[in-house]
C-alpha cells in the first residue's frame, strides 16, 4: 500500500458519526452538526480551516433540492466550479445532467456535493488532511438531507466515503451502506473519466440502474 493510501486510511478512521459523541470533539464538528442549511452554507463560505481557503475563488457548497432522495458526491471542485460556485459544471456537468435525464431525474431534483468545498490547486487530488477537515460539512449536509441513496462518483469520493483503498472497478456494481443510518451507497465512474473513456459508459449505466432499483425499492 502506498504512503498516500496509508494516510487516507488513517485519516478516514475519524468521521463525524463517531466523533460528535466523543468527549473532546473539536468545536468545528460539534458546532457544524447543529447547523441549519443556511448556517451551514455561511460556515462553509467563511471557512479558513485549511490552506485551500487562501487560493479559492469561492467555496462550492452544493446544489439541488433539500428534499432530494438521491445525493450525488464527487471529489472536489475544478476550475469552472471554483469560478461558478457550483459542483459539476462544464463538460462533465453536462454529462452528469444527461445521466440524470436517463434516470428521469434532473439537477433540481437531486442534491449534488463534493468531499471538498474548495478547489485544490491545479485540480490535484484532495489531500487526506483537507478531506478530513471538510468532512464535517459534508456529514452535516447528509444529516440534513437524509437521502434514500448516495451515488459516489470517482475513485477518491468512493474510497473516502467507504474508508477503503479498493479500486473503483471492484467497488462499482455493488450496494454498500454508509453511516449510522446505513444509507445505500453505489459507486460509479466520474463523468470526467467517462469523457476520456467512453467505453465505460455502459458500466456507468449499470450503476445508474442499480441506484434506480434502490430508490424504487425503498420508496
Amino acid at each position: 500500500m502506498s504512503s498516500v493510501r496509508e494516510q487516507y486510511l488513517e485519516a478516514m478512521g475519524i468521521t463525524v458519526w463517531s466523533r460528535r459523541d466523543v468527549d473532546g470533539a473539536s468545536p468545528l464538528v460539534s458546532d457544524v452538526m447543529e447547523q441549519s442549511w443556511q448556517e451551514l452554507r455561511e460556515s462553509v463560505q467563511g471557512c479558513m480551516q485549511c490552506a485551500l481557503s487562501h487560493c479559492r475563488t469561492q467555496t462550492v457548497f452544493g446544489v439541488g433540492s433539500h428534499e432530494a432522495d438521491l445525493l450525488i458526491i464527487g471529489e472536489a471542485p475544478g476550475a469552472e466550479e471554483d469560478i461558478k460556485g457550483e459542483p459539476f459544471v462544464g463538460r462533465a456537468g453536462k454529462l452528469l445532467d444527461a445521466m440524470l435525464f436517463s434516470m428521469q431525474l434532473s439537477r433540481d431534483s437531486v442534491y449534488i456535493a463534493n468531499i471538498l468545498k474548495c478547489r485544490p490547486p491545479n485540480n490535484r487530488d484532495p489531500r487526506p488532511d483537507e478531506a478530513s477537515t471538510c468532512t464535517p460539512y459534508l456529514e452535516r449536509q447528509i444529516a440534513l438531507l437524509r437521502p434514500r441513496a448516495i451515488l459516489a462518483l470517482g475513485r477518491i469520493a468512493a474510497q473516502w466515503l467507504l474508508k477503503s483503498d479498493t479500486t473503483i472497478g471492484k467497488m462499482r456494481g455493488h450496494e454498500f451502506s454508509y453511516g449510522e443510518h446505513q444509507i445505500p451507497l453505489v459507486v460509479s465512474y466520474h463523468p470526467a473519466y467517462l469523457l476520456r473513456s467512453p467505453s465505460a459508459k455502459l458500466k456507468s449505466w449499470e450503476d445508474l440502474v442499480l441506484v434506480m432499483q434502490i430508490l424504487e425499492r425503498d420508496s
